[in-house]
């Protein structure tokens, strides 16, 4: 199983640095010296991790045989890719990797089928289900505790307590069960 772990960004400095936006729970595990990685798109790779820092609160990498800016900034937007075990899962219960996610059941907490996990979206703020309904519509619901309280990958199946509106494509109440309250909550974790 691939998961991807970070997208490189701009170059940093003139030596062939560059800072990554790190897409995993797991940088320390993931994106350490001397980790070999398939990339996106694929004639880039594989690279591999010569050393890394923190700098200014990114993370800064530099890939064996990138040595000048030049061949930092071909690889601007690349996306570096993990090769992990099917069954390997985070350490913490609150967090999953992406492959646990998809194509589970998305349920209301009082049973209603909302439609099942196509893909999930990493953005910078939050993670979000993308969720396909059985008419083929999207609805994006945010990963987050508040709204999806419970998470069952053997059970293959999600519950959900969205606000009122959230549900409905057009963005208003339909007063038909759908909604929920619910306070801001932290944002589960997730490699994709």
């Amino acid at each position: 199983m691939q998961l991807v772990v970070a997208r490189i960004g701009r170059a940093h400095g003139i030596r062939g640095e560059v800072t990554v936006e790190v897409r995993t729970d797991e940088p320390e595990i993931r994106l350490g010296p001397g980790a070999v990685l398939a990339t996106d798109p694929p004639e880039v790779g594989p690279l591999t991790i010569e050393s890394g820092r923190v700098h200014s609160g990114r993370l800064v990498l530099r890939f064996v045989g990138v040595r000048d800016r030049s061949a930092a900034e071909a690889l601007r937007n690349t996306l570096l890719i993990a090769e992990v075990d099917p069954e390997e899962t985070p350490e913490d219960p609150e967090e999953f990797y992406d492959h646990q996610l998809v194509d589970l059941e998305v349920v209301t907490e009082d049973g209603t089928l909302v439609g099942r996990v196509a893909e999930i979206s990493h953005l910078p703020g939050q993670d979000l289900l993308v969720v396909e309904r059985s008419d083929g519509d999207e609805v994006l619901i945010p990963f987050v505790h508040a709204i999806v309280p419970e998470v069952d990958p053997a059970g293959g199946r999600l519950v959900v307590t969205p606000p009122p509106g959230l549900l409905d494509p057009t963005g208003e109440e339909t007063g038909d069960g759908d909604g929920g309250g619910g306070s801001d909550g932290g944002t589960r974790g997730s490699d994709l």
